[in-house]
């Protein structure tokens, strides 16, 4: 038999560690920088245990943004940006983990892999894009073969591909990471994560993973935060400043939650593709608001994120006796979580710390997770959902 060569050697060997250190990035829809977790796990499956090490977001700078921007949810690109653009940002990306972890003084050979990813430029599952010859879509960019030989570590990504592929949308991935971290027999929990995008995961009391539901919800803060740029020329309304100067437009408020993507049935999946600012004047135009005040535009748009929110879990979870748990940047919005607290007074809300998982980290745990199970798990069966592992590896010689 010939042997193997020393990059699937080295593959076998990271595989069979009963400890891993691996490295989580998640770049989000808000362009805020890189969030990357470094995390220790042990076991794989139901018997995961994890610790988070380290956690550091690094900020993108502004051209970084703009040039993300310049192709990001639109249908219509420049494709020679997007070709440089692949390349660039796994290079950008390697750059910032070997600042953290020069940071952390930690040498790359002491993390086992790393799992990226990648920064999202268009969703288009086919209930959006309508195209009856064409599949679920997704694309993510920031290649790993170029985090993998700039870092020198084995690198895991593009996870959402194998979802599509397998009959999926791509989206929420958060499911496999929730169920395995965040549940708990005898308790009805929600994992909550309010990023550019809401989705949630449904946690049964009974275990059962057959009730198990993960979804989108629909816009988190990406109006919020576009608008904000438009209108105030701010990347977020920090403490929900603007909001909270401001009153919600009931006109207007109506017309936007009245998209028919809020009725449809769950699992669903969305992006910006579907809510952005076109979106917004839509509403505007049907319920004659197209001179609103700018501060109670950001009003009403986070009235929006909210009472969208409130009304999902209302219809279909038992709010008396659920334990909803939060992340991600719009946890932090105090308009959002008031409303929240008031429309679900029933249910007791925190945000993940509770669980041992910082809410700001949550994200990058989740895919540092789904690379340890690509590398020791099986294929686990939850409710309606695929049974895959996910990602590609990606050697650095």
């Amino acid at each position: 038999m010939l042997p193997l060569n020393k990059n699937l050697q080295k593959l076998i060997a990271i595989a069979q560690k009963p400890v891993k250190t691996g490295i989580g990035l998640m770049s989000g829809t808000s362009l805020d920088g890189l969030d990357i977790a470094l995390c220790q796990f042990t076991g794989n499956g139901l018997q995961t245990q994890f610790k988070l090490l380290q956690f550091i977001t690094i900020p993108y700078n502004e051209d970084f943004k703009q040039d993300v921007r310049s192709v990001f949810a639109k249908r219509e690109v420049d494709l020679e940006k997007v070709c440089l653009l692949n390349a660039y940002i796994g290079t950008y990306h390697a750059q910032l983990i070997l600042q953290a972890l020069g940071n952390w003084n930690i040498k790359p050979a002491d993390v086992d892999f790393i799992a990226s990813h990648g920064q999202t430029i268009y969703h288009a599952p086919k209930r959006l894009h309508g195209l009856p010859n064409y599949p679920n879509a997704t694309l993510q960019i920031g290649d790993g073969d170029h985090i993998s030989v700039k870092t020198g570590i084995l690198t895991i990504s593009d996870f959402r591909q194998k979802h599509i592929a397998a009959g999926g949308e791509g989206a929420p991935l958060a499911l496999y990471g929730d169920v395995l971290l965040g549940s708990k027999p005898g308790e009805n929990r929600v994992l909550l994560n309010i990023g550019g995008i809401a989705n949630l995961t449904y946690l049964p009391a009974d275990s059962d993973k057959a009730k198990v539901l993960c979804t989108d919800i629909g816009p988190g803060n990406t109006l919020i935060d576009a608008a904000m740029k438009q209108y105030f020329n701010q990347p977020y309304d920090e403490d929900a400043a603007v909001a909270f100067s401001g009153k919600v437009n009931e006109g207007l408020l109506a017309a936007l939650l009245a998209h028919p993507f809020f009725k449809e049935a769950a699992p669903k999946t969305t992006g910006p593709e579907l809510f952005n600012l076109d979106y917004v004047h839509n509403a505007q135009q049907q319920s004659g608001t197209l001179a609103i005040e700018p501060n109670d535009l950001i009003t009403t748009l986070t009235a929006l994120t909210a009472t969208s929110i409130a009304n999902f879990i209302q219809a279909n979870f038992s709010v008396e006796d659920l334990k909803l748990f939060t992340s991600g940047g719009g946890a932090r919005n105090p308009f959002v979580m008031a409303h929240l607290k008031q429309a679900l007074s029933q249910a007791t809300i925190t945000d993940t710390s509770a669980l041992g998982i910082n809410p700001d980290a949550k994200e990058a745990i989740l895919f540092a997770l789904l690379g340890n199970e690509a590398l020791a798990g099986e294929p686990i069966v939850i409710g309606d959902n695929l049974a895959v592992l996910m990602g590609k590896f990606s050697f650095p010689f």
